[in-house]
């Protein structure tokens, strides 16, 4: 705990030239977003952190209709962060580090392998917008597939969140992208430095009449593409090759109407890492071959994913809506070392998944009169899936022993999902200074099941000279990641080396909840800002999801009941060329029963939980990040910014006496950067270091409910790049 304490007192920032602090909305979105889309205010009125050198007119959109845009789909009462470009560019690695190591950055988020994080102890269920319109889950495990070089600004909203967000409610991240309006130009990029790490980047907009254009390009080559097994400096087998594309486009057809089209692309490779110097017990043998050195193992992965939007805006007196269309194709193909997975595994799994999804999207806001706001929406899903999975396995007798040579199992199926969300609340100020915001929203889906739910919203938010309170209450309906379930049958593996311990495979439930959250913002003269969150949930069929098997695929399962509560505390401060920001956390999440997935488990795991609360694998007690970055005001180096951004986490759960019973060891990481730009020629350099003191440690070891693998944080790298404005 001392380390908390020193931490949390030690590190304070903001870095240069933008904003990361808590936002606790007013009810007034559009003089909200137009402070925002500025630059120069945050949603609740307050000054927003910015760069005095970016000029204020350079906006993503024309300004009145992104007033209009945010006024349709309003955070009113959530708990809401923010984060723009420039300050993804203040920190260390970037618009060059993946988006997840940005949102680490955030009050409550917690750091786990596969680039994963957890937003207030849930492990999974984020929903992610681009502009409004929600973009589809996809099956990518380790792939990132939006690069932060798309992002304008982007918000991650969580707590008691009103009507128009539902189905996936631990988190939403909520991302503007860049338009390249009043900006015709781009910039040319290399990066690269330890661990083999290449990146070459370009990005380009502008706009041409009433037509504006963005379009980014990047590709990553590195020897750590996934968090390392083991603790040594250089992973074994572990390169990755990563291609990323975007565009964006919109048209102004007249004062009140606009569209816009988004588009993305990633293509993703993996090898899968290995661990040192180890040997097959010797259970299994495949042809007179028993030894098979674990240096040598070649497992891989390909992860695609393309997505595409279109939308039509519309804004004109009390009436604002968007309709968008929206489709997501996305493919895990795991490819494995046969040879050397039998003789570890007794099993081997060659693996094909495919999920395409497509729906619409219609939101809308009609301002009834001086006191009421009135919203309202419609969102329908069509998702198909299919796997294709062959299973090596052996034959055993009656002893459990290998009963001839490998034998192989095909199993292909698929299945489709259809979901339909319907919402309506109504925006009450009751005072100039008390907003009431009521409603609720109706959620069905029908695929491997077929569950639905009302869910009641509330939320009373103050807010006066500085101060904003909010108090809110949501009852959340979320379904099993559809294109996550497993579909493979385990019936015809009973009496081989693939055989399940138990047989029991109940299909995944629909998670129910009872949400609860109040928080408080102060502002403390014009410069720093401090705020307090706290939260408490109760749920029924609890979702979870683990890694079970040698193909990377995350499985989701039920606990029958789940406790989860926290607090989260954030200062920031900015004066002076000085930009700070501290955030710290408190969470306990806890499961009991499991309900479905069942042969995924050990027995008597299973039976203890039935009985008991567990910690959730995912469970970190305290939480911690901040950073701190100085931009020159004067002198031959007027511009050059130094910063620095630290991560503390007080451990995920491993097996102890109890599953998941203990906490892995606390660790904090630091990291450091410079960078200047030289208008003439137009070139810029940055420098980096990550993991200074190069501390190393585990962020898993192995163990726990769900948990495949040990992996470990990053080493230190030294990192350099070069750009080219365009």
């Amino acid at each position: 705990m001392r380390k908390v304490l020193v931490l949390a007192a030690s590190i304070v920032a903001l870095h240069a030239t933008g904003a990361l602090a808590q936002v606790s909305t007013t009810g007034d979105p559009a003089a909200a977003q137009s402070g925002a889309s500025s630059g120069q205010g945050r949603s609740d009125g307050a000054p927003r952190l910015a760069d005095p050198a970016v000029p204020s007119d350079i906006i993503v959109t024309a300004k009145r209709l992104d007033a209009a845009r945010s006024s349709i789909q309003p955070s009113l009462g959530a708990t809401s962060y923010t984060i723009t470009n420039d300050t993804i560019q203040a920190l260390p690695g970037g618009d060059n580090q993946q988006f997840n190591q940005i949102i680490l950055q955030l009050p409550g988020v917690v750091q786990d392998g596969f680039g994963q994080f957890h937003v207030r102890d849930d492990h999974n269920n984020l929903q992610y917008r681009i502009n409004g319109t929600i973009l589809p889950e996809g099956i990518a495990v380790f792939g990132q597939t939006l690069s932060p070089r798309i992002i304008d600004r982007f918000s991650l909203l969580t707590g008691a969140l009103p009507a128009q967000y539902g189905l996936r409610t631990a988190g939403i991240i909520d991302i503007t992208t860049k338009s390249g309006l009043f900006n015709n130009g781009g910039s040319a990029s290399i990066y690269g430095g330890s661990h083999d790490m290449i990146e070459p980047s370009i990005e380009y907009g502008g706009h041409s009449g009433d037509t504006n254009f963005f379009v980014s390009g990047d590709y990553r080559h590195n020897n750590l593409g996934i968090e390392n097994v083991d603790s040594s400096r250089t992973a074994l087998h572990d390169k990755t090759d990563q291609f990323q594309a975007f565009t964006y486009l919109d048209h102004t057809i007249d004062a009140n109407n606009r569209v816009s089209f988004v588009g993305g692309y990633s293509n993703q490779y993996f090898q899968i890492p290995n661990p040192h110097g180890v040997q097959p017990d010797g259970t299994y043998t495949v042809g007179n071959q028993t030894n098979f050195l674990s240096n040598t193992l070649n497992e891989r992965q390909l992860e695609k994913t393309a997505f595409g939007q279109v939308a039509f805006l519309h804004n004109d007196g009390p009436l604002s809506y968007q309709a968008s269309a929206f489709a997501r194709y996305s493919t895990l193909r795991y490819r494995p070392d046969l040879l050397g997975e039998l003789l570890f595994n007794g099993q081997a799994q060659q693996a094909y998944k495919k999920d395409f999804t497509f729906g619409g999207q219609v939101d809308a806001a009609y301002i009834l009169n001086d006191s009421n706001t009135l919203r309202g929406g419609v969102v329908i899903t069509r998702d198909r899936g299919t796997s294709n999975t062959n299973t090596y396995v052996f034959a055993l007798d009656a002893n459990g022993n290998q009963a001839g040579q490998p034998i192989r199992f095909v199993d292909n199926s698929g299945q489709t999902e259809v979901t339909e969300s319907v919402y309506l609340q109504d925006e009450f100020k009751i005072l100039p200074v008390l907003t009431f915001n009521v409603g609720g929203r109706f959620d069905h889906y029908s695929g491997y099941r077929s569950e639905q739910q009302f869910s009641p919203r509330a939320n009373l938010v103050y807010h006066d000279n500085g101060t904003t309170v909010h108090l809110g209450y949501a009852r959340y309906f979320s379904p099993p990641p559809f294109e996550l379930v497993a579909t493979t049958s385990i019936a015809p593996l009973v009496g081989t080396s693939g055989a399940p311990v138990t047989t029991l495979n109940t299909t995944p439930f629909a998670e129910r909840q009872h949400y609860i959250d109040v928080g408080i913002q102060q502002k403390l003269g014009s410069a720093f800002t401090i705020g307090v969150d706290g939260y408490l949930r109760y749920s029924k069929n609890l979702i979870d999801e683990g890694q079970f098997g040698a193909p990377i695929v995350l499985t989701p399962f039920n606990y029958f009941r789940g406790r989860i509560h926290g607090v989260e505390a954030n200062a920031s401060y900015a004066a002076h060329g000085l930009l700070a920001y501290a955030n710290f956390a408190y969470s306990k999440a806890q499961g009991k029963n499991i309900t479905s997935s069942q042969f995924d488990f050990d027995p008597d795991d299973l039976a203890y939980i039935q009985n008991h609360y567990i910690y959730l694998d995912h469970d970190q007690t305290y939480t911690a990040s901040g950073g701190v970055s100085y931009t020159l005001q004067d002198g031959a180096l007027k511009g050059l910014k130094l910063g620095a951004d630290a991560l503390y986490g007080s451990g995920l759960r491993a097996d102890g006496d109890v599953p998941n019973g203990r906490a892995l060891a606390d660790y904090a990481q630091v990291n450091l950067t410079a960078s200047y730009h030289l208008a003439h020629p137009g070139i810029g350099i940055r420098l980096d270091i990550i993991n200074v003191g190069d501390h190393v440690y585990e962020i898993r070891d192995g163990s726990g409910v769900g948990v495949g693998a040990p992996q470990y944080g990053l080493r230190r790298g030294f990192f350099v790049g070069l750009s080219k404005d365009l």
